[in-house]
Formats: structure tokens, sequence, C-alpha cells
């Protein structure tokens, strides 16, 4: 008679023969049911963002880099990336499941290829409201949260005609240290320069 072991769904693998033992029909349970113990390695994802510091003018364009490395490399697809900035307000999201959140805001969004592991930002325009240390979140498949570690964000404001508007502050302190300088000399000469005319004036009336 035949024994009959159902180890997947629609496929029998049967043991017959009378000759057959138990130690038999335990190698063969055991063979067929060793691709049951396979499981799928876990993602092992590396986030990285550079660089760590940003400078820009307003009005320029930034793009904060971030790049994902896995084993996994044909799956970067099924990653969920979200991109958050961090400043003295608070936290804000600037980007979720691939996608920019910001209502009526076109200024930033994920540029780069997510197939190839690149997932950085584009700030277009930006202005000194952009400050702030910018974050790359990455979901996995299994529900793991992997951050970058952040890329800071400093803003320059735009000079205004030949430079004044940014060195106006310069002038003026050049020009108050030019000035005091002045009312210290004639301050310190001021008797000296008595004296000298006292003695003129004797040298005169002799």
């Amino acid at each position: 008679s035949a024994v009959l072991f159902s180890l997947f769904p629609g496929t029998d693998v049967g043991v017959t023969g009378g000759g057959t033992n138990k130690e038999n029909a335990a190698a063969v349970i055991h063979v067929a049911a060793q691709p049951l113990l396979l499981t799928r390695e876990p993602w092992n994802l590396l986030v990285t963002q550079t660089p760590a510091k940003e400078k820009a003018k307003e009005g320029e364009t930034v793009v904060l880099n971030c790049h994902l490395n896995s084993p996994q490399y044909p799956f970067l697809t099924d990653l969920m990336v979200k991109w958050y900035k961090e400043d003295e307000k608070g936290q804000m999201d600037l980007l979720e499941k691939n996608v920019t959140i910001l209502p009526n805001n076109s200024r930033i969004f994920m540029s780069g290829d997510l197939s190839q592991g690149d997932v950085s930002l584009v700030i277009l325009n930006v202005t000194t409201n952009d400050h702030g240390i910018y974050f790359c979140e990455v979901t996995l498949p299994d529900g793991k949260v992997v951050t970058g570690d952040g890329t800071k964000l400093r803003i320059r404001r735009a000079l205004g005609l030949f430079g004044i508007e940014e060195s106006i502050g310069t002038i003026i302190g050049v020009v108050a240290a030019g000035i005091g300088g002045i009312v210290v000399l004639i301050v310190v000469l001021t008797p000296q320069l008595r004296k000298c005319i006292l003695c003129m004036r004797q040298e005169s009336h002799q």
C-alpha cells in the first residue's frame, strides 16, 4: 500500500513498496520539507546623506544627497521614502511615500532614480525659512525604519547692490573705529598742542 505525505498544496510525495522502512520515509519527508524552512534574508539597508553641512544663498537651488545601499538591490522600488526637516519650530514633514506632501509647494521634490538607490531632495529658490536639519528616512517592506544622519542647511541672505546690504555692518564698524581713534588722538595731542602754542607765543614776544 502507498503512504502519501502532502507537503505542498497540490503536491503529493509517495512512499511505495512494502520494503520501505520508517527511516526512508523520514528521509523523504526531511528532504521535501526543507524548502519550507527557508526564509527571506532580512533587509540590510544603509542610508547615506552627504554632505553633513550645506550652505546656499537665497534664490539658489539646493540638492540634498541621499543614497541607499542594499543587498536586495532589485527591490529598492518597494521602499517608502520620507524627508523631514527639524529647526527651532520643531519637525516638518516635506515628503512621504516618495512624493511631496506640502500643500501648494512645487519647490521641494525627490530627484534621482529610486531603483538606483538615489532619493536625493531638491529645493528650488531657497529662502531663509528653509534653514534647518534635513533627514532622509526609509521604511522597508518589513516595517523597519532606517534614517540618515541628516544634512544641516544654512541660508545666506542675497547681497544688495554692490554687496552694500551685507557689508554695511562692517563699514559702519570700521568708520566708528576710525572716528574713535581720531577722537582719542586729538584728546592726547591737545595738551601738547597747547604747550607748543604757548612756546610759539613766548618766542614771538621775545
